[in-house]
This record gives structure tokens, sequence and C-alpha cells, in this order.
């Protein structure tokens, strides 16, 4: 069931602004959680990105021992948060 044409006369605004607003809003929703895993992951290891993870690893300063899954991890929000910064732009 498509709530749109019930709610958007509701608001007094149009269904594709409703509609708009709605997807902003979510990808907010979306971009915030993606960036709070960041900074936890980021914070655990005392990094600001994926580049800075590889070179404390490189030096010896992050063991390699479970720290793989967390770099994988890292790696696939920041392309993450990159999508959806990108998808924002395109409806702002």
């Amino acid at each position: 069931m498509n709530a749109i044409p019930k709610i958007a006369p509701i608001l007094q605004i149009t269904q594709e602004e409703l509609e708009r607003e709605s997807l902003k809003t979510y990808l907010h929703i979306r971009l915030k959680r993606c960036e709070s895993e960041l900074f936890n992951l980021a914070r655990k290891y005392g990094v600001s990105s994926i580049e800075d993870f590889e070179g404390e690893y490189k030096r010896g300063n992050i063991g390699e021992e479970r720290t793989w899954e967390d770099f994988f991890r890292l790696d696939h929000l920041e392309a993450k948060r990159e999508s959806i910064r990108d998808a924002l732009g395109d409806i702002q």
C-alpha cells in the first residue's frame, strides 16, 4: 500500500516533495549510522582513515592478527559513505 498519496495532502506538499524529502531523510539517517561505525572503528585503532590504518599496519603499530576484518570493514564503510553522499547530492 502506498501511503504517499494520502499523507502528502495532509502535509500540504506534493507527492514528489514528500518522496524527495523522505528519501533525503532516509539517506541522512543511513549516512549518520555509517559515520558512527566509521568513527568507532577509527577510534579503536587510533586512525582517521583507511590510509592511516594501512600506514599504521605497515609501520607495525597495528598487528595483523584479528585486524584485517576491521580493515576491510573500514574500507567498505568509507566507500558506502561516499555512495550515500553521492546519492544525497543527486536529490538535492
